[in-house]
């Protein structure tokens, strides 16, 4: 077992590289040591954008730590997902110690924990990123301004490409990478002076430097990488691991949880899970960011068209238990924004919308499973007084405890609360 600091005990962990192969000492370790332990229920957490293993293991310490005060007598066992993954440093994390540079005010400069991260996640392109980086801090006009700006990101994409970067959703790349870059950075410099400025005082009008929304683009680069990764580690990793600890320890009670991307690698864990195993008794997702229509059988927009996980919370025997906050300005704005910018109908293949029209589109932590039949709506005090539904999709509205966060992201990373880890133990009715 990993990391005797943990706050809670038996705990393993799970590590990916980004085509999804998992440590595989680590994975022997888990499906030898879960009966030897007695476990019955082993909750299996995967983390959204943190650029490293502190990180994502400060919060599984912080988050499990309730868990065996509200149910003492359950036989649990707790696996952390690692996979690579990373985060912008003027991403306040909510509950999380503050450093120098998230608790300063954003700004367009790639900061050195930024930079730092970002040659974590593209190793062989820290020259690129470093042009960047100057490229923001100079903010030079003429032809070799934001077009060259929006080149150099989209060369970025591009070194995520080859053998093993499988796109896991039948999409388009998004378009916002391939418009006129000085509109795309416009168009985000506007969205974050709306969301900075939200609740104050208006001093006159003003037009925001799209080079204000320049960090934004490259902002929405990474989560696009990030995105299919997370689909990839999911679906070609985590599954088929849960595939075979299924046939070695049968009797054990699976229930998957992620936050943000890892909801969206969960999830793709369905996907991935070997045929007839009916082990994983239920998914919670804590602001997931990926399309509130990926389980939907037609999406309304395009009817001939389904979500990429279309059906698959059925491969649950159990409830897919959505929960969302519409504090979580990352997707409430940030995202539906990427998309709408796209302007390609490419992007209506799988779980994407390319003509979203506001705010109001937003990811499965924005406002819950979409188009699902049958799914049932809850807040959070109804969720807890229970019981929830034994199957299906069940959309629960965090926001009383979900709310709180800075720009750009809001509260998307605010989700260490007691009442969420009560939540997944009701989904798993663990008792």
């Amino acid at each position: 077992m990993a990391d005797p600091g943990m706050s809670v005990t038996p705990y393993w962990e799970l590590t990916f590289d980004s085509d999804g192969d998992v440590d595989g000492r680590e994975r022997d370790r888990l499906v030898a040591q879960v009966t030897e332990h007695g476990v019955r229920d082993l909750i299996v957490f995967a983390h959204g954008w943190n650029d490293d293993r502190s990180g994502a293991t400060a919060l599984y310490r912080r988050f499990f730590a309730p868990i065996p005060g509200l149910a003492p007598k359950a036989r649990i066992g707790y696996v952390g997902v690692i996979w690579p993954s990373m985060q912008f440093s003027d991403e306040p994390i909510p509950d999380f110690p503050k450093s120098a540079a998230a608790a300063a005010p954003p700004t367009a400069a790639l900061d050195a924990d930024t930079r730092r991260a970002l040659v974590a996640v593209f190793p062989d392109r820290a020259a690129l990123i470093d042009q960047l980086g100057r490229m923001l801090d100079e903010r030079p006009d003429g032809p070799q301004g934001l077009p060259e700006f929006g080149r150099l990101v989209r060369q970025l994409i591009d070194a995520e490409r080859g053998p093993g970067a499988a796109d896991t959703e039948e999409e388009g790349e998004p378009g916002v990478f391939t418009m006129d870059p000085a509109a795309a950075c416009a168009e985000f410099a506007e969205a974050l002076a709306a969301v900075r400025s939200a609740g104050t005082p208006s001093e006159g009008f003003s037009i925001p430097n799209p080079w204000d929304g320049a960090k934004e683009l490259l902002r929405q680069a990474t989560y696009y990488v990030m995105k299919r990764r997370a689909g990839t580690v999911g679906e070609q990793g985590l599954g088929p691991v849960l595939g075979t600890l299924a046939g070695a320890a049968p009797g054990v009670r699976v229930h998957l949880m992620g936050h943000s991307f890892g909801g969206r690698l969960v999830s793709f864990a369905l996907r991935g899970l070997p045929d007839g195993v009916r082990t994983v008794k239920s998914v919670t997702l804590l602001q997931g960011a990926f399309s509130h229509f990926a389980f939907a059988e037609r999406v309304p927009q395009a009817p001939d068209k389904a979500g990429a996980l279309k059906d698959l919370q059925r491969r649950i025997d159990g409830p897919l238990v959505c929960c969302y906050s519409h504090f979580d300005t990352a997707l409430g704005t940030f995202y539906p924004l990427a998309s709408r910018l796209s302007g390609d109908n490419r992007s209506c293949v799988g779980s994407e919308i390319a003509a979203v029209l506001g705010p109001e589109w937003g990811a499965m932590g924005y406002d819950g499973v979409q188009a699902v039949p049958g799914t049932v709506r809850l807040d959070l005090a109804a969720a807890l007084r229970g019981p929830l539904p034994a199957s299906g999709c069940v959309n629960v509205d965090a926001a009383a405890v979900v709310c709180h966060g800075g720009p750009p992201t809001g509260a998307h990373s605010d989700i260490v609360h007691p009442e969420l880890a009560r939540l997944a133990l009701a989904a798993g009715r663990i008792t």
